[in-house]
């Protein structure tokens, strides 16, 4: 018998880790994630009579995957009601992901901005960890504020083992932040062999827009530069249509795009 694919399943939440007041990782339950979840791919989260929200996975264990939660509407409310012990309702995973065979070898820049960190956790986690997989690596991360971090534990691990670079728009007086955006800090960056250099961008779309521009601007070949275009995403199906734009749906050919496919796509 075929799986309906609209029918979620019940997840247990194994841990929950705060990071700000609003944003909370749910670290979930999920048989053999390492082999069927990849960086980049969504989840559908849903609570009964409150409907459901799609979620980026921000983490892959042996047999877990992390959601990282802002408590912005409906949805993420009645979720942030569930705690270690309970059981979420879940449905995936969607979309493509980030393909590590895209940048093994390769000198890798991932730029991202404040939630936008998520989906590309888990690609600076992989080369953080295994960095001889690539010829060098620097992730280039922005918030708002030291108060809106996310991944502080990540944070030190990959400042001890790749090139991180991290900026806040205001440091609130707090000593030791660069203070400015991720896009300031593009202009700095001296790749070592620009053909044979990746990128990944993920964020608010005026700072992808910018720090593309930017990357291109180093002479950074724009089949080398990749983006998530994380919106409007609904069903996950491509049914509702919700983020279909010309012929490409969102949700079943991205999120993660190649920035050629991506800059012909106008909503």
């Amino acid at each position: 018998m075929t799986k309906n694919q609209y029918i979620p399943f019940a997840s247990k939440i194994e841990k929950v880790i705060r990071h700000t007041q609003t944003e909370y990782t749910f670290r979930m339950h999920f048989d053999g994630a390492k082999e069927k979840v990849k960086p980049g791919q969504f989840f559908e989260i849903s609570m009964p009579k409150y409907g459901e929200a799609p979620i980026s996975v921000s983490g892959i264990g042996d047999d877990t995957i992390d959601f990282t939660i802002r408590r912005v509407g409906v949805v993420t409310n009645e979720v942030f009601e569930h705690y270690e012990g309970d059981s979420l309702l879940i449905r995936g995973p969607y979309g493509n992901g980030f393909q590590f065979s895209d940048y093994d070898g390769s000198e890798l820049i991932v730029v991202a901005g404040g939630t936008g960190v998520s989906p590309v956790r888990g690609v600076i986690d992989h080369y953080a960890h295994h960095p001889e997989a690539v010829d060098g690596m620097t992730a280039i991360v922005g918030f708002k504020s030291p108060d809106d971090m996310l991944f502080r534990d990540d944070l030190k691990y990959w400042d001890a083992h790749i090139d991180l670079r991290m900026t806040v728009d205001s440091a609130k007086g707090q000593p030791g932040y660069r203070e400015g955006f991720v896009t300031a800090v593009v202009p700095e960056l001296t790749p070592k062999n620009l053909a044979n250099t990746k990128a990944i961008v993920v964020g608010p779309p005026p700072m992808m827009r910018f720090t593309i521009a930017g990357l291109i601007e180093l002479g950074i070949p724009e089949e080398n530069i990749w983006l998530s275009q994380e919106r409007k995403m609904c069903c996950g199906l491509g049914k509702c249509g919700h983020c279909k734009i010309g012929n490409t749906y969102v949700c079943i050919d991205g999120p993660v795009f190649p920035y050629l496919k991506s800059k012909t796509m106008v909503d």
